[in-house]
């Protein structure tokens, strides 16, 4: 595992950036051909955001997880009005932003880069995903939705252009509204993305079997994608 230091100013730049992969020794970035943008919950590490890779088993991916200041990627509910989460979630959509430059300079380009969150980081995957509307290897909201209130424009600019998108939330979630599940989906399949929302009965704040196994799938997609159009 490796860590990088991004120098953007703002509360979460400087934090690290955990790297990890298969491959046995340099940079995994300089070795494969697929990556993964993963971003933790509230009081979470990125540390722990890794240890779910385990379970995916997919060796041709390397996987990037950036670490919130404090734990936290901003401090009020991502229901609340976006400016009483500044400047917070503006630091935290500017180093996603560096990272997903530094996969593409390593030579993996959007279209083969998922971003995946689970709660505030899912809240933070697909709002980045919204307001940077282009084809992505995927986008995986677990247990999140698009930030702000319910009044609150959605006139993203830019297409996702047929993204594999999978929203995947309890129905008994007492941070995640459904509507805001519902909204997030509606607002994602206007941009162009290929929307897959699942509302699991009985559910709390937290990841399942399904979702599990809906992510691994994805990611076997797009690797079998990326060999065929080699």
């Amino acid at each position: 595992m490796m860590t990088e230091e991004q120098s953007r100013p703002g509360p979460h730049q400087g934090q690290p950036v955990l790297v990890a992969g298969e491959q046995l020794e340099g940079d995994p970035l300089e070795q494969t051909h697929v990556a993964m943008i993963l971003l933790h919950g509230r009081g979470a590490t990125a540390a722990s955001m890794l240890e779910l890779t385990a379970q995916w088993n997919q060796p041709d991916f390397t996987y990037l997880a950036p670490q919130a200041a404090g734990n936290s990627w901003y401090p009020n509910s991502f229901l609340a009005p976006l400016a009483s989460n500044e400047p917070f979630l503006s630091s935290a959509l500017a180093l996603l932003e560096d990272v997903l430059e530094r996969i593409t300079q390593a030579g993996i380009p959007p279209e083969r880069t998922m971003l995946c969150g689970f709660s505030q980081g899912a809240c933070l995957a697909l709002e980045f995903a919204a307001r940077h509307a282009r084809r992505y290897g995927g986008v995986v909201g677990l247990s999140g939705g698009l930030m702000g209130p319910d009044d609150n424009p959605r006139n993203y600019a830019g297409s996702l252009a047929g993204t594999p998108v999978f929203l995947g939330c309890g129905d008994n979630d007492p941070y995640i509204p459904l509507k805001r599940v519902r909204l997030s989906d509606e607002v994602l399949r206007r941009l162009g993305g290929e929307v897959t929302m699942r509302l699991y009965r009985g559910m709390g704040h937290t990841i399942n079997e399904d979702e599990m196994e809906t992510v691994r799938q994805m990611m076997g997609s797009l690797v079998a994608r990326f060999f065929r159009g080699r």
